[in-house]
């Protein structure tokens, strides 16, 4: 069976991470390293969102990422990284994970084992998916009016679909493999002086991202 790194799902880029770094797309470039590796890219057309790791191949720096987890302290910082979301290709790093239920196991969930790791990029301009996102975030905002919140935009359903047709390991039994890091979440932070349901945990959201 050929093996393929890189595949196309709805509209969803899945890339090996290893392909990425020996091949990275077009606006990219890879910096050879000897802790690792530095990737740079535009930014005009380009929203990274991925924190700098330690790969098996060394440390692995996206140049001006702003990370997994992005934090806007007002409204203009909000706005202007929401229209970043629904102009640009958004790039996010993944993890496929098995879940080892091994007796021996002292956490009675099991251990989980990275199996690969996955660069994934949609384009958060397409009509759809600006659509859908545009959607999650006016819900969030109207639900916590006035309040800081933190809202996690989850692709974890989207990266299943993926996985039945097309995630492969060198073991012949057929494994489902768990996400990790599937998706990003954006902070903000109100001046409001009394935020209680934020300090209670209770503005916390979640909406899952449809690419179709």
């Amino acid at each position: 069976m050929m093996k393929m790194s890189k595949l196309s799902h709805k509209n969803m880029k899945v890339t090996e991470l290893e392909e990425f770094l020996r091949k990275p797309p077009a606006g990219f470039s890879v910096e050879t390293l000897s802790s690792g590796y530095r990737v740079h890219y535009t930014q005009d057309k380009n929203l990274v969102l991925i924190d700098d790791f330690q790969s098996c191949m060394g440390n692995v720096v996206f140049q001006n990422s702003l990370g997994r987890k992005v934090k806007t302290n007002n409204l203009w910082e909000y706005t202007s990284f929401r229209k970043n979301l629904l102009s640009k290709t958004i790039y996010l790093l993944v993890s496929a994970c098995e879940r080892n239920l091994s007796e021996n196991s002292k956490n009675a969930a099991g251990e989980v084992r990275v199996l690969k790791q996955y660069v994934v990029s949609f384009d958060g301009s397409h009509p759809l998916i600006k659509w859908h996102m545009e959607k999650g975030l006016d819900w969030t905002i109207s639900s916590v009016a006035g309040e800081s919140y933190r809202v996690d935009i989850d692709l974890t359903e989207e990266l299943e679909s993926w996985a039945v047709k097309n995630f492969t390991t060198n073991n012949p039994i057929k494994v489902k493999p768990m996400w990790k890091d599937a998706g990003f979440t954006l902070k903000y932070y109100s001046d409001a002086l009394f935020d209680f349901p934020h300090w209670l945990g209770f503005s916390k959201r979640t909406f899952k991202l449809k690419l179709t």
